[in-house]
Formats: C-alpha cells, sequence, structure tokens
C-alpha cells in the first residue's frame, strides 16, 4: 500500500494548521516486535516519534513499510495535540465511553424490569399458539 500525494498533502496542511513543525520532532526507527518473524527482526520498521515541546511519544508498528508507519505516527500525533488543545472529547474517547455503558452492571431496578418485560412476552407467545380442538 503507498501514500498517495494527496494524503501526505492533507497532513502536512493538518500538522501545518497545529502548529507542528519538523524541527520539533525527535524521529527515531527501531526494529519492531511481535509476529512477523525474520522480517520484522530485521528491519527497522517501528516509526519513534517524540513531539518535542508537548511531550508526546508516538511509536508507530501497524504496516511492515517504514514510509507507512511514518505516515501512521504522524498522523497519531496530530490525532493527540488536537485532543489536547481543543479539549473536547475525541471521536476514540467517545466510543471507549460508550464501551464502558454497555458493559456497566444494571440496577437492580432495571435489571427486574427488563425480566417482567420478559416474561410477559413469553406469556403472549404462549398464548399464539395452535389452538386445539376438544374432543368429545
Amino acid at each position: 500500500m503507498s501514500l498517495s500525494q494527496e494524503k501526505i498533502k492533507q497532513l502536512e496542511r493538518r500538522m501545518e494548521a497545529l502548529g507542528i513543525n519538523d524541527k520539533d520532532l525527535e524521529e527515531r526507527f527501531i526494529r519492531g516486535s511481535g509476529k512477523g518473524g525474520q522480517k520484522i527482526n530485521n528491519t527497522a520498521s517501528c516509526v519513534y516519534l517524540q513531539h518535542v515541546p508537548s511531550g508526546i511519544e508516538i511509536k508507530c508498528q501497524q504496516d511492515r513499510s517504514q514510509v507507512m508507519n511514518r505516515f501512521h505516527a504522524r498522523r497519531e500525533l496530530c490525532d493527540q495535540l488536537e485532543e489536547k488543545q481543543l479539549g473536547e472529547k475525541s471521536k476514540r474517547q467517545k466510543e471507549a465511553e460508550k464501551i464502558r455503558r454497555q458493559k456497566r452492571r444494571r440496577s437492580r431496578r432495571s435489571k427486574a424490569r427488563m425480566l417482567a418485560d420478559k416474561s410477559h412476552q413469553g406469556t403472549k407467545k404462549k398464548l399464539r399458539g395452535q389452538v386445539r380442538q376438544e374432543e368429545d
């Protein structure tokens, strides 16, 4: 997968809008870890990016390609800086809160109400059964 010039320019505009200069970035390439076997052990495709003024550190190893990882790391840096500057809830935080709400335990009252509704539906379904004719 290669990067289009449009994507690169879009990222550059975003970095410029957030006030991120390449001079403020400290970038290192390190060997990745995890699955991948010989390829991951021999190539330094993992990108470590540090934004010196804010102290934000990003380590990106999403792709095999060093170019793609550089792009992903810069995009992640922009996301984190936006989150920090704007102070509003980001898309990622909203998704995490949604999952937290879904996993949260129901209150006893709501659980009792839900079970009562279920049993009520069950009785209605039983009444929908086939009508039997009584034989005399």
